[in-house]
């Protein structure tokens, strides 16, 4: 965990501007690794929990608050780069002051053992409280993202992502479970230890990965932030076009859905309408997302050219009809048709 921390702090990253973001999140995410490193340190060689078992659960409960907070706003940046601000900052780390303050005032104060437990049980709440109502936002934030981008890409940019929404099950998961393996007995110390391993080492390749692709969809962000702010500041009113429907239909045939990369803001402009009226034109008459029928258009296509040229290999077929990678066709096909591309081929002819 001390090595994941540190390079995250640390390690370098392309030297470019639209990566700020994600060193801002990485920096965030190293701040809490080298935290909880601090703290299973202080279990492994300090023998703490033999001293005194209710200061060293308090301990783990206002760390845990801190790394909670510090864990969703590092996911939290790369959906939303307006999201670390100087009053949301001041607001959580005042929280964690309260809650370090109240944990230290139970610890320390001469009550009953029952009132004590009592306070821990509180506190316990209060944290699992809290850390659900940060999933709860993360999740919706990453939920309005990936229907964002099947709005206005043409191209899966949510797959690109997909691995926030898995990171946060189970850090719901194991952060719930950490709340209640810190109640273990000693002897059972070990298996709240050893949890967390698969869990930190996820983490560490998945935010590793991410640098392949965050380029992507960084600016697929920036691009719908630059958007939304000139269509809220513009006064220009919708094109709405009587001839609309043939115009989507004179694009469909001279197939220009299979340009790779095809965005809803570019075709919107192909075709000189504006770009909502568009997407709630093709919501309406199609009933599917821009990204859908997209896809749905470059999967008959592909099945066209495969029935035409039975010497086409898959990376040729991917290619033409307008995927990014063979990969990434045979999964998309494999999810509308049931069957892989050349299963499909096998039983056409």
């Amino acid at each position: 965990m001390l090595f994941f921390g540190l390079h995250m702090l640390f390690g370098r990253t392309p030297e470019k501007k639209v990566f700020a973001n994600y060193l801002l999140s990485r920096r965030l995410m190293g701040v809490a690794l080298i935290i909880l490193a601090a703290n299973y340190s202080v279990h492994l060689f300090y023998s703490i929990r033999t001293k005194d078992v209710n200061a060293t659960i308090l301990m783990n409960l206002s760390t845990y608050f801190i790394c909670y907070w510090l864990f969703s706003s590092a996911m939290m940046t790369l959906l939303d780069n307006r999201y670390i601000t100087r009053r949301r900052f001041s607001h959580h780390i005042s929280m964690w002051l309260i809650f370090f303050s109240l944990a230290g005032a139970v610890t320390l104060s001469p009550v009953f053992n029952s009132l004590r437990t009592l306070g821990i049980g509180v506190l316990a709440a209060w944290l699992v409280i809290y850390g659900l109502f940060l999933s709860v936002r993360l999740l919706r934030t990453y939920s309005h993202a990936i229907k964002m981008f099947n709005d206005t890409h043409s191209d899966d940019i949510g797959s690109y992502i997909r691995w926030l929404s898995i990171f946060t099950y189970w850090a719901i998961g194991y952060g719930v479970s950490c709340s209640l393996l810190t109640f273990l007995p000693d002897k059972y110390i070990f298996i709240w230890i050893l949890s967390s391993i698969p869990f930190y080492i996820y983490l560490y390749c998945s935010y590793q990965n991410y640098i392949l692709f965050y380029e992507r969809v960084e600016k697929a962000l920036i691009e719908e932030n630059d958007e939304e702010k000139y269509e809220s500041t513009s006064n220009a009113q919708p094109s709405y076009h009587t001839d609309i429907e043939k115009r989507i239909k004179e694009w469909v045939d001279n197939e220009g859905y299979i340009t790779q990369g095809i965005t809803l803001n570019e075709l919107s402009m192909q075709l000189c309408t504006n770009r909502t009226y568009l997407s709630e034109y093709i919501n309406t008459t199609y009933q599917s997302n821009f990204r859908d029928w997209i896809t749905n258009m470059r999967i008959e296509y592909a099945k066209s050219l495969m029935r035409q040229h039975q010497d086409y290999k898959l990376q040729d077929i991917s290619e033409a009809s307008g995927f990014l990678s063979v990969s990434h066709f045979t999964r998309t096909f494999k999810a509308k048709e049931g069957c892989s591309p050349s299963k499909w081929r096998e039983t056409c002819y």
